[in-house]
Formats: C-alpha cells, structure tokens, sequence
C-alpha cells in the first residue's frame, strides 16, 4: 500500500521539520519526506492547510480490560484513541485483577493482538495486587514484554520496597512511573484544599500530599541511579521540585493532563462529578505554573490520564464519584487550544510533548517521521472548532471533564503502519 500526503504542514521534531512538505509511505513505513514529491501512490490525501506530524504517543491510558470492560475495552478505548490522533497507548495497571504477573499480561496481549486498534503497551504493577507489600517479578514481567512498572492510583509508602523496585527495574530496563500521593495527607479528600473546598462543604487533599512524595520518590530514584516518570503532576510545588532535579542531573521525566493546564478549582462551583480528578484540580496559580513548566521544558510529556468510568459511578453524590476524567478523545484539541494558539508552545514543541518524549521515556522507535520509520502520522485541522458534546464521544464512557466546552483542532485522519484507521 502507498500513501502520499500532499501539501501539508509536516512537523517532525526529531528533525526539527515544521515546513510544508508532501510525504510518500510505502510498506507501513516513512519512505520519504520532501517538497514535491512526484511518486504515484494507490491513495492521496490533500492536507493543504492542515498539520501533518507523527501519530500521538499517551503513556498514561486506563483500558479497563480485564475486569471493568463495562466501562472500557481494548477495542473501543485505541478506536477513541485513533479518532483523537493517539497510534500508541501505554496501558496502565490497575485492572481486577491487577497486571501484576506473566500470566496476566500473556492475557492482555492476546486481547491487544485480537481487539486493539492502535499500539497497545503494557504497565505492569510495581506491588502484588498494587498492596504496597510485596514486589512483583519484574524481571518475568520484562520478558513478557512490559516497559514500565506502576501502581497508579496508589504510591508505595514503603521506601524501602520502592529501592528495591527501582533498582530491579534498572537492572531490566523497565521505567518506573510514580503515582506520587501520600495517602495520610491527601486523608481521603475528594478536590483541592483551600477555600473552593471550605466552600463546597467537601473534604480537601492537601498539595503536600502530592509534592512531599514527588520529593521522596525522586530521591530514591536518585539514590538508586534508576530513571523515574512522575504521573500526572498538578502543582507548582511539583513543578519546582522536578526542575530542582533535573538541574542535579536526575534522570527523570514527568507528565501533565490537559485538565490540570486547562481547569482550575472554580470549575468544581457546580459539584460536576466529571471534574472529580486524583489529583485534583488545584488554583490559578497551580495553572500557569504547570504552563510555564511546559513552556520551559521542566515538564516533558502532555498525557491524557483517560480514565473511563460509567454513569451510574459518575452521576452520584460528589462525595462518592469515582476518580478520573476520559481525556484521549480531546487531548490534542486541548492542547492547541490552551497551549498553541496563546504562543506557550510551538508546533514542534508540541509534537515533543505528544509524540516524541513519551516514545524516549518509554523506550519506543515511535514518535518521528523520519525516513524508515513507521507510518503512524495524523493529518490535524488545526482552526476546526467545535463544542465537546458528550454523544459525541467514541470511548464507552462519557464522563469528559470538557463536555460543553469550545476547543479548537481535530484530527482528519489516523494513519497506523502505513494504513488510513480513522478518517473524519
């Protein structure tokens, strides 16, 4: 099958392209990027105006599958992530049961080989049963072939464990990723500790829940000499903690969520359960200093934190909602439009945070459009605006914290491998 996209805007950070150019694919592969390409092709997309850059990489997807396939699936979690321009997905651990053994992940990969639609990846658990007690056998979980070990939704309290997992993942090449909350501080909350909590009448979770154990984690990574990721980061004091670091030389990377640069706690004024976050949205302040980390590279990777949940556990007394936003529907349209149009980022900057610095992170060839690589590439209507509606939506859940908003940019099509997957 041969490809040529002709015309468009081609950003390719690895190359430092962002310049209108045609590409030829041929045989799932990038068989050439240049101006006036005159090679026939089977298909041709016309992507004047539009933005040609290498297919999203989200490190940070629930799936659901095994256990809560009502809420999501392999199959209809990588087709909403095709429609929002995501070709790879890293898929996160904490599923009933929880990966945590081969035999597990030998399960979930003959799922992904039958259903996905898209990369799949697999997180396997740091803690049997993701308890916090006992290490998993990651160098087993290695040779089924897991890049990367978290217990997200939950953070080793155990300092010691957590050395001993960081160096074994060392020792097998695995990244550690730390969903960093201090359960006794963050004391059961349920949004930001302030006054919008006071407010609210609802219980707050603490900031030093969060970047006291940012700290912790990051000094034993250091001690260990181990790599780390720090999940889903929502505070300055994080943002300053990590920046501190990476002046040290730690090897260290970390990730937002469009929901925590985009909303702040007045957003909660009207108990919409589809903004009740771990962690939560925090302040203004919290807002433009997670931009300004964008902006200055402290914070590597945008990642969408899709977290699908059902009506019945969203549509509930805001006390007892389940946690999480969907988010790989509208990562990239969030994006451009609180990160690209105001100037915090460039297109190639961008394409870092989406595309190229979670493929590094997680040590995969994705991420690039350079010549021999695969063919994931999406072709982006960057102007399109539209208004999030909750019909709308591809994922089995609903439960979008942008539902009713005005966002701008869309994805035309999704190639993977040198085929056309999703097409608007």
């Amino acid at each position: 099958m041969t490809i040529l996209i002709k015309n468009g805007r081609v950003v390719d950070p690895i190359q430092n392209i962002d310049a209108e150019q045609d590409i030829f694919i041929r045989n799932g592969k990038v068989a050439k990027v240049a101006k006036g390409i005159q090679e026939k092709a089977e298909q041709t997309i016309e992507a004047k105006g539009r933005i040609v850059m290498p297919g999203i990489v989200d490190m940070h997807v629930h799936l659901r599958e095994p256990g809560r396939e009502d809420k999501e699936t392999v199959k209809s979690g990588t087709a909403a992530a095709l429609k929002g321009g995501v070709t790879t997905v890293l898929a996160m651990p904490n599923t009933l049961p929880a990966i945590d053994s081969p035999e597990i992940v030998r399960q979930l990969k003959e799922t992904i080989k039958n259903t996905a639609q898209a990369d799949v990846f697999i997180a396997a658990a740091i803690s049997v049963g993701r308890l916090g007690k006992k290490l998993t056998d990651i160098a087993a979980l290695k040779k089924e072939g897991v890049v990367a070990i978290s217990d997200d939704g939950c953070s080793l309290d155990d300092e010691n464990l957590l050395s001993e997992a960081l160096g074994r993942a060392k020792t097998n090449n695995v990244l550690t990723i730390c969903h960093c909350e201090d359960k006794s501080l963050s004391n059961q909350g349920v949004v930001n500790l302030g006054i919008v909590s006071t407010m609210l009448g609802l219980r707050g979770i603490s900031k030093e829940s969060e970047y006291k154990r940012v700290e912790r984690d990051i000094k034993l990574a250091e001690k260990a000499g181990a790599p780390i990721h720090i999940a889903h980061v929502s505070c300055k004091e994080s943002v300053d903690i990590i920046a501190q670091a990476k002046k040290r030389g730690v090897r260290l990377t970390c990730e937002t969520a469009p929901h925590y640069f985009s909303l702040d706690q007045d957003a909660l004024w009207g108990y919409n359960t589809n903004l009740k976050i771990n962690p939560p949205l925090r302040t203004k302040e919290d807002v433009q200093a997670l931009k300004q980390g964008l902006h200055s590279g402290t914070i590597d990777i945008i990642a969408s934190d899709h977290a699908p949940h059902t009506d019945y556990e969203k549509d509930i007394e805001f006390e007892r909602a389940e946690f999480g936003t969907i988010g790989l529907e509208t990562m990239l349209a969030v994006s451009i439009t609180e990160l690209l149009i105001p100037g915090i980022l460039s297109w190639i900057e961008l394409a870092q945070k989406l595309c190229l610095n979670p493929a590094r992170a997680l040590g995969l060839a994705s991420g690039t459009l350079q010549e021999g690589s695969a063919a994931d590439i999406i072709v982006v209507d960057p102007g399109r605006e539209r208004v999030v509606k909750k019909e709308d939506f591809v994922s089995k859940s609903r439960n979008s914290a942008f539902i009713g908003k005005k966002i701008k940019g869309s994805v035309d099509y999704t190639i993977s491998k040198g085929k056309v997957v999703f097409k608007k």
